[in-house]
This record gives structure tokens, sequence and C-alpha cells, in this order.
């Protein structure tokens, strides 16, 4: 996604299929994807260089920073965030990181009480998935930006630097992209999977996991049903795909319907192809030898962002505006990349990764490449009824109904 210039360039039939479809949902995810510990971050000071002065201006001294798991550059031997090290040593600001997401609605459902009675829920950055996101920029949860305090927000990458629910970005910044595709156990199936036929495969029955992320697991579905997931669609149309994955679990086809856990699965050889996360699988392959494979299907794959937003109850928006900021250096941003895998929203992090890791620099799950692009869908926005009614037979269909 963030070249020297762009991954994809302007104009490219690639790059403006992703902003309509951008510009046309704003919900795709509803729960966050950790799983195991990655590879040892990097000494992140001596790769993002001294610009201290570009950050020592914030008034505050003190920064908290709600995240979901491992979704951070971490050193396995300091015990320590490299890159968080290293703002704290240039700003002199204190911040304070929890791995404190697991899920979108828990976490909201611990913080809203709070936030409604204008009190500190504390933290100061908050970090949620883009349907969840809008639902807070909405119910006035975020304060504004100070745009000034924020100057590499000019990195953002275009297709992401305007969002229905926020346009200009004013209220929150993409921190990371998440692809939904197929994953396999490369020693089970070592012709790899192209396709949801392949995923079903009979060969395959029994050890299949798919998310319980609806608008993945469902939005794969229908894609390759010929449904656009990022256009308006009929209930017949989804309940189709809800009605074929319900049939395929009765059959014995899916062993399982699960979240972040599935990885586990693929490690014990319990599940040999799922519908996963390509950060995920990413970060698998690091810890175990490249064992597994991604891909996102012919038919499509699905595309969502965590997004950064400060909490309208934090009395510290000078210093989390400051965080901010400095995670939206390339050389900054290429270090998380490097070790969260997943798509960095920062233009110019594609350059810096050749100094830090050059094994990174063509990984597309990181940059995606334009065929790439042209192949993901962002699942469309969901009205409240509908969402309520798309969740209920979903639900009722993995057997939670």
């Amino acid at each position: 996604m963030a070249k020297t210039t762009r991954s994809i360039p302007p104009g490219t039939t690639g790059e403006n299929e992703l902003m309509t479809e951008l510009m046309s949902a704003s919900k795709a995810f509803l729960s966050r994807r950790a799983l195991l510990a990655g590879a040892g971050g990097a000494a992140a000071a001596t790769m993002i260089g001294a610009e201290g002065a570009d950050f020592a201006q914030a008034a505050g001294k003190t920064v908290r920073w709600a995240n979901w798991g491992l979704y951070l550059d971490f050193d396995n031997k300091t015990k320590k965030y490299p890159t968080l090290e290293a703002f704290q040593k240039l700003t002199g600001i204190k911040a304070t990181y929890q791995e404190a997401i697991d899920d979108n609605d828990t976490f909201t459902a611990k913080v809203a009480p709070q936030l409604r009675l204008k009190k500190d829920i504390g933290y100061d950055i908050v970090t949620m998935t883009e349907w969840k996101a809008a639902q807070w920029v909405a119910s006035g949860y975020v304060q504004k930006f100070d745009d000034a305090a924020i100057p590499n927000k000019k990195n953002v990458t275009a297709s992401l630097a305007n969002r229905p629910f926020d346009p200009g970005r004013h209220y929150s910044l993409p921190w990371a992209g998440i692809i939904a595709g197929i994953a396999w156990s490369k020693s089970a199936l070592p012709k790899g999977l192209k396709t949801l036929d392949d995923l079903f495969a009979p060969a395959n029955k029994g050890r299949i996991e798919v998310l319980s992320e609806m608008r993945d697991t469902i939005g794969l579905i229908m894609l390759w049903q010929g449904v656009d997931v990022s256009k308006p669609f009929t209930d017949a149309q989804f309940q189709k795909a809800v009605d074929f994955l319900q049939k395929k679990i009765k059959d014995g086809y899916i062993r399982q319907v699960k979240g972040q856990s599935y990885a586990e699965d693929l490690i014990s050889g319990d599940a040999i192809a799922v519908i996963g996360w390509s950060g995920d699988i990413n970060q698998l392959n690091l810890q175990n030898g490249n064992r597994f494979g991604f891909a996102v299907p012919e038919s499509g794959g699905t595309f969502s962002t965590d997004n950064l937003m400060i909490a309208s109850t934090s009395p510290n928006k000078a210093s989390a505006e400051a965080l901010i900021n400095y995670y939206y250096d390339p050389k900054v941003a290429a270090q998380v990349a490097n070790y969260i895998t997943y798509v960095c929203p920062v233009n110019g992090a594609q350059e810096a990764m050749a100094k830090i890791n050059p094994k990174q620099v063509s990984n597309p799950l990181i940059f995606p490449t334009d065929a790439m692009w042209k192949n993901l869908k962002v699942f469309r926005e969901l009205n409240p009824a509908d969402t309520a009614k798309y969740a209920k037979s979903f639900q009722k269909a993995i057997g939670n109904g």
C-alpha cells in the first residue's frame, strides 16, 4: 500500500476501485486477530533516527494507550516495545501501553458508562475496528484532532485518508489494515488453496475452521457466490451464504467456528485449512518455520482497518497527538509493520522497510500489489436493523442462536 510514492499509483484501476469500496462501507470486523508471540522487535531507536525535536513540543507528559494483543513491535529479550521506548526517549512523555482490547463490543461495554458520564476511562488512545470506530464517533466518544499537532497525517495512504464516518480523518487514523482470506497447512495441503471450492474439498472434511467474525466468513462466502459485499445486496443473498455455512457445519466439514484461537489449531494440526487473517499467518510463519500458506481467494477477500482515536474524556490530548504523529513517521511505521505484518497505512514505509528488513519490502500482505487490491472488498455499511438481523441469523447458523 505504501511505496516511495504508493504501491497503487494515483489513477490506476486498483486504487479507484478500492477507494470506491472504502467510501461505501464503514463496518468490516468484530474482533481482533491476536494469537501467539511474534518475533522479537529490533532496536527501533537506531532505525527511527533522531527527530526528537519534531515531537518534543507536546504539552502533556503522559499518554495511555489501549490496543489489541500483539499489535505493536515487541522485543522478547527486553520485554519492551522498541518504538514506544524510543518515543519516550525522544519526547519525555511517559507512555503506558496495555493490550486491553480483545473484542470491540466487550471493550466498549466496559468503558461506555464512564464515557457517557464524562469520566476518565483510564486510556487516552483506543484502537477500534472501523465499524465500531464509526459508532464511537457518532456517539461523541472521541475528541477531534488538532491537525497542526499531527503533521505526519499527510503520510496516510490516499485510499484510507477519507472515510464515510470520518471525512478528512479528523477523529480517527488507520493503525493497520486487515485482510481476510484462506490459509492452510503446507504439509497437509502442498498444492495450496486458491478458491473456496478448494477450501471445502471433501478431503478437508472435519479439519476446516472459519472465523466467528460475520463480515469476514459470510463476506468471503458471498463473494464466492458472486455477490459484491461492498455494494447493496438483498436479505436473500445474505441468507444464501448463511445457509451454506450452516450446512457445512451440519455435514461435518467445519470442525469449529472460532476467533483468534484458530491459529492454535493450525499449529497442532487439528485444522489444516481455515478462513483467517493475513497478519496472523505471517506471525505464525515467523514462529513455526513458514509452515502455512495464505491467499486471497480468486473470488475475493475482505479488508478493514483498526483505527487510533483519542477518547473524549482524555486529559492528555496533546501527548496523545504527539504519539499518533510519531507513528505516522514512515520509519516508525515500517518498524511496526515488520513485526505485526498487517497492511501498513503509511506512505514511505515500504521504502523505509528496505533498511529494516529487505525481505518484507515485497510482502504483499504488508504492501498489497495492485492485483491484490482489485480482489479485496470492504463489507458494506449496515444500518442498525440489518446489523441486528444479520447477526442473529449468523449466530443461529453457528449454534449460538
